[in-house]
């Protein structure tokens, strides 16, 4: 999987290096301006971000792994939105807290990411209604959890990440298999 993905990336980064003298554009509807860099965007209005993004994002999801759920919060606006594939949200900063403050207090004991893969992405033009532009950060890893029933969870997991204008997370959608986290929590 990581494989083929590496290889979707390089293929992608291979097609948008154009040697076309007339494909050099200067125009401001080709360029995205994002954290003092101008980066190329496509004619379908997106292209690749400021790296800083993955830094909130990766700093965010570590200290939530160490256990200090206020200093990942910090990254996080008021309005914030944390969805989940299967349709459940969290509407708001002190929703997002309490759950989270519960869940690695109360439930999981140790919590891990390996295998990560980021990509930041800017858009320009939503492909879908419900997509906002702006900056993204997403993420592939592997997640392990050990739980407080002393079972373990381990599995793919995806993140995408949305940053307002103030640079916090106002948006974030985890791509999960609840079933393995649901056994992992029985005693």
């Amino acid at each position: 999987m990581q494989t083929k993905l590496i290889l979707l990336l390089i293929t992608a980064f291979l097609f948008a290096c154009n040697s076309n003298e007339n494909a050099n554009h200067t125009h401001d509807e080709k360029t995205a301006h994002s954290g003092g860099h101008n980066m190329p965007m496509t004619d379908k209005g997106y292209g690749f971000g400021d790296d800083k993004y993955i830094d909130i994002a990766k700093n965010g999801m570590n200290e939530l792994a160490s256990g200090n759920v206020e200093a990942w919060l910090a990254g996080f606006s008021d309005d914030a939105l944390f969805r989940w594939n299967g349709g459940d949200s969290l509407a708001g900063k002190p929703a997002i807290a309490d759950y989270w403050r519960k869940r690695r207090g109360e439930i999981i004991e140790s919590l891990s990411y390996s295998n990560e893969v980021w990509l930041p992405i800017h858009v320009t033009k939503p492909s879908i209604p419900a997509q906002l532009p702006g900056n993204y950060a997403l993420c592939w890893s592997m997640v392990h959890a050990k739980y407080k029933s002393g079972k373990e969870m381990n599995q793919r997991m995806h993140m995408v990440f949305h940053f307002n204008d103030n640079d916090k997370i106002d948006r974030v959608t985890q791509y999960i298999d609840r079933v393995p986290i649901n056994n992992a929590q029985i005693k």
